[in-house]
């Protein structure tokens, strides 16, 4: 009778469980690689558009196109600030945007109130109409806004710019399953106290919601600076006009001036940019909850 010494075992042991743990890592290095190949799917165009923009014009048609300047041109954004009004356009974005975003948060704040705390008849009717209402594209009832808009005498008027962009259902419904999550016993006791249905609002259920409403805030901001549909159908004046429209408007003398138009859209991205930047966490927060109803 014959033996398998000791050490012979475990050195044939340990090949298999090394081959047992690439196999297992294996599904993990295949996903890692695609979220690479997918983040520099992503990634590239920004860096197309940041590279165009230091090119000059000549350079921007060249064939073969070349990823990297053969020399930094600072002339498209000295073209931009020169001889377009974007300065002007940035102004109208961020009067818009902050208008937007403050008007939304107030509104949807006093709706989801009301549709959680105040029992009055006809309260899940409207709730019903409320969660119908986001689940309508924007673009299925843009011509019938138009129209309605135009009767008003609002086209080309800052008025019409904003007053159609503070419809916002999801708003409502997320303050709303926020507010439901209170315990109903705090507001009993401060009414019992005297204090009106404003002060319940805005000095209990506002402080326990501070980190829902400032990511819906940044995430409100960056989509009132973003829109782009909106704007462009309701203003023409182009002094009027916001600066993700005013992109269309930067053109030379042969036509379309790539650089030139990389150089606004780089400049128009630069708040959103910081704004991510620094208030990360909340816009993640802020997209969660959203996405979290969505689903």
């Amino acid at each position: 009778m014959t033996t398998t010494p000791l050490s012979t075992t475990s050195s044939r042991a340990r090949p298999a469980r090394s081959l047992r743990t690439r196999l297992a890592r294996l599904p993990g290095i295949l996903v890692t690689a695609l979220t690479l190949v997918l983040a520099l799917a992503w990634v590239f165009p920004l860096y197309w558009a940041l590279i165009t923009s230091f090119k000059p014009e000549n350079d921007t048609v060249s064939n073969p196109p070349t990823l990297w300047p053969q020399t930094f041109d600072l002339g498209a954004y000295t073209y931009i600030f020169q001889n377009s009004p974007i300065v002007r356009w940035y102004l109208n974005s961020i009067v818009s945007s902050v208008a937007i975003t403050v008007l939304v948060l107030l509104l949807s704040m006093l709706c989801a109130y009301a549709l959680s705390q105040i029992d009055f008849q006809g309260r899940r009717w409207l709730y019903w109409l409320i969660l119908a209402g986001f689940m309508i594209p924007f673009q299925a009832s843009l011509i019938p806004l138009f129209i309605f808009v135009n009767q008003l005498g609002l086209v080309n008027n800052y008025m019409g710019l904003i007053l159609p962009q503070l419809a916002a259902p999801l708003a409502v419904v997320i303050y709303k399953q926020f507010f439901d999550q209170i315990p109903p016993e705090l507001a009993d006791a401060a009414r019992i106290d005297g204090a009106s249905e404003w002060r319940v609002l805005f000095g209990i259920f506002l402080p326990l919601n501070w980190s829902i409403t400032f990511s819906l805030a940044i995430v409100t901001f960056i989509g009132a600076w973003n829109n782009f549909l909106w704007p462009f159908i309701v203003v023409n004046d182009t002094s009027k006009l916001t600066i993700p429209v005013g992109i269309t408007q930067v053109q030379s003398a042969y036509g379309v001036a790539y650089a030139k138009t990389m150089a606004t859209a780089v400049t128009a991205a630069v708040p959103t940019i910081v704004a991510y930047l620094l208030f990360q966490r909340r816009v993640t927060e802020g997209v969660m909850a959203t996405a979290g109803l969505k689903g």
